[in-house]
């Protein structure tokens, strides 16, 4: 097995496994975003979506370490991507050519990156303590909406989450495009396509999540 952990340690296998577990959380926000929109319909709707996520609790408790698994090496390739990047780039190419072959979202990711991840360990603070050490079984669900609703009507933490969303979507923006080029799907005729769906869905998940802190913020859930 030496072959396969000199692989996946390889600038290659590193790239690979960014690209894996990108995807794998590109799909998990859109499943996320959906349920967090039954937040519209208010407490009764969210109310059944939760009580529905207990019944299947023991297969949730494998997803969520299964995306904490994923969350991890995708964290840990990223920063030592950056690291050598960083290092084999001179200082005076990176300030003479960098602005001209790289896009913002690309030269951005890991101050993105690094956002993103303190916005989520403070989501998890929040939201996910309460929502799995908060009351019976029974009676999550109205405890959950109602921490959705008293934090999101904070508002440095309404702000925060709208600005860490955003950076999320400069993030996605260029994990998506980075992803499919990783795996050689960057034919000239077909990657223009790939480009435009990467960006709306970049946009779609930063609108989508950010529009929820901003109207819990102005309308109290009402």
């Amino acid at each position: 097995m030496g072959w396969l952990a000199e692989s996946l340690n390889s600038s290659i296998g590193k790239k690979f496994i960014m690209a894996v577990t990108g995807l794998s959380l590109i799909s998990f926000l859109l499943i996320h975003l959906i349920g967090n929109f039954t937040l519209y319909g208010g407490p009764e709707a969210f109310n059944g979506y939760v009580e529905t996520l207990e019944i299947v609790k023991p297969v949730i408790r494998v997803i969520e370490l299964v995306l904490a698994l994923i969350f991890i090496l995708h964290i840990f390739n990223g920063i030592k991507l950056w690291y050598e990047n960083k290092k084999a780039r001179p200082d005076t190419y990176a300030v003479d050519s960098k602005k001209e072959n790289t896009t913002f979202s690309s030269r951005t990711m890991i101050i993105s990156g690094s956002i993103v991840f303190i916005f989520l360990v403070l989501h998890l603070a929040t939201f996910w303590v309460a929502f799995n050490f908060s009351g019976d079984t029974h009676e999550k669900a109205m405890v959950y909406y109602s921490v959705v609703l008293e934090w999101f009507q904070e508002g440095w933490y309404a702000g925060f989450y709208v600005i860490a969303v955003l950076l999320l979507g400069f993030h996605l923006n260029h994990g998506f495009q980075s992803a499919f080029q990783t795996f050689g799907w960057n034919h000239k005729k077909y990657f223009p396509f790939i480009k435009k769906l990467g960006t709306i869905y970049a946009i779609l998940m930063a609108v989508g999540f950010a529009s929820i802190p901003i109207y819990f913020f102005i309308n109290g859930g009402n």
